[in-house]
């Protein structure tokens, strides 16, 4: 009897135990919001590639396993995207442009979305992007989701 009255005693202790240690504590403002700011620029830094004209400095930040969606054909890895997107850096000046208006960051830590406009070189916003970012060993950030949708008009 004693056996048993244990057993129950130790499996009705087992979910308040287990309930707080394995939830996600929330970070404080100061830890979200340097995150926060930390995706930021790296959304800041990845759309300057394509201002800058530089194709080699967009695809380090494309994660191994990264899949784009823009339009309805899924692109696969960074070869399948740099090769829809070589047309974008043709020419002398990008065909358009984006920033992040929002981030937002998991309490891990561990990944972001950003999303914002993206306009024409006359600045016409006519499309919004959502990005999902992975951040790496280094602390440095890896873009692993990615698609755009035109705006309603």
């Amino acid at each position: 009897m004693t056996t048993r009255r244990n057993a129950l005693l130790a499996a009705a202790t087992l979910p308040a135990a287990a309930g707080p240690a394995s939830a996600q504590a929330w970070p404080s403002p100061a830890e979200i919001a340097k995150r926060v700011a930390e995706v930021t620029a790296t959304e800041t830094a990845f759309a300057k590639t394509l201002a800058d004209r530089d194709a080699a400095a967009f695809r380090r930040f494309l994660a191994p396993d990264t899949i784009w969606l823009n339009g309805k054909t899924p692109q696969h890895g960074p070869d399948a995207v740099m090769a829809n997107w070589a047309k974008f850096f043709d020419g002398p000046t990008p065909p358009f442009s984006w920033a992040p208006d929002l981030v937002l960051v998991l309490p891990s830590g561990e990944l972001a979305q950003s999303s914002g406009p993206v306009s024409s070189p006359d600045g016409k916003v006519f499309a919004r992007f959502q990005s999902v970012w992975r951040r790496k060993a280094d602390g440095g950030w890896e873009i692993v989701f990615d698609q755009g949708s035109e705006v309603c008009r």
